[in-house]
């Protein structure tokens, strides 16, 4: 599975690559409004994701590294990160 979540990691970057790119030199007529609806709507998905994940992340070593590579690279990097253990859920 950390392959498929390493794969999927890598093919949002480069989604992520195609956006920033069609922002400084747009595509083609049809396919540069296609590429920033995209780019926006993922962007919303990704931020609610982190907003929803915030009070989870709160006891790990670096939850603002999470939230930002939860905001670049959404559920990818989620199903990275270790679910809590059993005494650490029940307290919650």
């Amino acid at each position: 599975m950390k392959v498929i979540w390493g794969l999927g990691k890598l093919l949002t970057l480069l989604f992520w690559l195609v956006v920033l790119v069609n922002l400084f030199t747009p595509f083609a007529y049809p396919l540069h409004l296609l590429v920033n609806l995209a780019g926006g709507i993922l962007a919303i998905l990704h931020l609610l994701e982190a907003l929803l994940c915030y009070r989870s992340l709160r006891g790990r070593a670096h939850p603002w590294r999470d939230r930002l590579k939860i905001v670049i690279f959404g559920v990818f990097h989620l199903q990275t990160i270790p679910a809590p253990s059993a005494s650490k859920a029940s307290h919650a």
